[in-house]
């Protein structure tokens, strides 16, 4: 992996580029850059930065304490497979202002390899249940 920044510093996002690229992967299709600026500003965000350059996002809605539900990690297209998307969730984890949090789950259709080596593992206790509905 190149020499890649993790940066936790919400001004510094590069929020044109991180909102239209959301907008274009499985989950983040019919969003609007309005729905982009309530979920940042209500999370704990974190960008990778190559040179400088945003090449990576990732947020953690989160209370700060006891749980927390990764969501929109992202890496720019030509940057994938760098091991970028997995420091991003590794920088989050670690955060010292999370480092109460004892409850971190997520949502993937595709990334499962990706977050098992990080330590996750897939839930099948039959405890946690989901509710889906449309947005408001």
């Amino acid at each position: 992996m190149q020499d890649c920044e993790i940066s936790f510093d919400l001004a510094r996002i590069d929020f044109r580029a991180t909102s239209d690229l959301l907008m274009t992967s499985y989950w983040g299709a019919g969003r609007s850059d309005e729905f982009h600026r309530r979920a940042f500003a209500n999370s704990f965000c974190a960008a990778a930065y190559i040179d400088g350059k945003q090449v990576g996002f990732g947020r953690a809605i989160t209370d700060r304490t006891v749980f927390a539900y990764l969501a929109d990690i992202f890496v720019w297209p030509r940057h994938r497979g760098q091991g970028i998307g997995s420091r991003l969730v590794r920088e989050l984890i670690d955060h010292p202002e999370l480092g109460t949090v004892s409850h971190w789950s997520l949502s993937t259709s595709d990334a499962h390899g990706v977050y098992e080596k990080l330590g996750f593992k897939a839930s099948t206790d039959g405890r946690y249940m989901r509710l889906d509905r449309s947005p408001q």
